[in-house]
């Protein structure tokens, strides 16, 4: 896995692919979360500005692929 994307296309392409494999269960709790989180740090500005998600990203993921990221990001703080 990549740390840093410059692309934010591929970024949203790689949260959407992460998310989707974590809730058909092909991707196990800790993975993702560690995975999501890094990904969150690296990415700070492009996943989260100013506490909210860009419109562009999520058009992409969609509120209920939001709704598990949000999940892991408030369980993690």
């Amino acid at each position: 896995m990549r740390a840093v994307y410059k692309n934010p296309k591929e970024l949203a392409t790689k949260i959407k692919d992460l998310v989707d494999m974590y809730t058909e269960g092909l991707l196990a709790e800790e993975k993702f979360e560690t995975t999501i989180l890094a990904m969150i740090e690296k990415n700070e500005n492009m996943i989260y500005k100013n506490g909210f998600m860009p419109t562009k990203l999520l058009a992409v993921l969609g509120e209920d692929r939001k709704a598990v990221i949000d999940n892991v990001v408030n369980k993690n703080k």
